[in-house]
């Protein structure tokens, strides 16, 4: 296991969960724009943690991603090193929250956009140990993050500008709205760009980084064995 030239194919890799995370957030379109129970399809500003969406998948895909390089021999040079930077990671991630949702709460735009820089650097970040793992991350989280905002654009475009009244189109209470561009920069670019990159790549990071440290480590025996 060397962790540099990647022996796994990360378009391969990520194909399945991309599409699957596509399917979800088509789906819970669909149950938005249906009015189906606000429990799995809540259409408030934000989306107020609906069961059904694409934020949990992480979890799920990040532990994949690790157990599938580190079957095929495509684990770190060091697993210690992997995770740390996949730590290191949720720290600037975790700052760079702090830093947007402050700029946001002041409405100081050069604030929200340090914080957004912060949390995209971050996503890149699980590289430094394990750059296999690592670019798998940022292109599933793109992968994931680029849908959404053409859907976003899509519903905020919709009748007329005045959208489908989902969790896409949706603004904040006291959100000032000028022009369609100002409120598809404000509320999709910069936050799906940023924040939820970042919070997809290092979720998925942390998690997966450790799964396959334990994995390979039971492994070893067997195939000692």
């Amino acid at each position: 296991m060397n962790g540099t030239d990647s022996k796994v194919s990360i378009g391969s890799l990520i194909l399945v969960p991309a599409i699957i995370t596509l399917a979800v957030t088509i789906l819970r379109l669909i149950g938005e724009v249906q009015g189906w129970s606000p429990l799995f399809f809540n259409k408030a500003a934000g989306g107020g943690g609906a069961i059904v969406g694409i934020s949990w998948l992480p979890i799920i895909f990040g532990p994949y991603f690790g157990w599938k390089l580190a079957a095929a021999g495509d684990g770190p040079s060091s697993w210690g090193k992997a995770i740390g930077a996949s730590g290191a990671a949720l720290v600037v991630f975790v700052l760079g929250t702090i830093v947007f949702f402050v700029g946001v709460t002041k409405h100081m735009n050069t604030v929200v956009l340090v914080g957004s820089v912060l949390n995209l650097v971050s996503a890149f970040m699980p590289r430094i140990g394990w750059k296999a793992f690592g670019n798998a991350l940022v292109a599933y989280a793109f992968a994931a993050r680029i849908p959404v905002l053409i859907v976003m654009y899509i519903a905020m475009s919709a009748n007329g500008g005045q959208g489908w009244g989902t969790h896409y189109d949706v603004a904040e209470p006291g959100f000032t709205v000028t022009s369609l561009t100002q409120k598809f920069v404000d509320l999709s670019v910069i936050p799906q760009l940023g924040f939820w990159i970042a919070w997809t790549a290092v979720v998925a990071g942390v998690l997966g980084s450790i799964f396959a440290a334990i994995f390979a480590r039971r492994r070893a025996p067997a195939v000692a064995a």
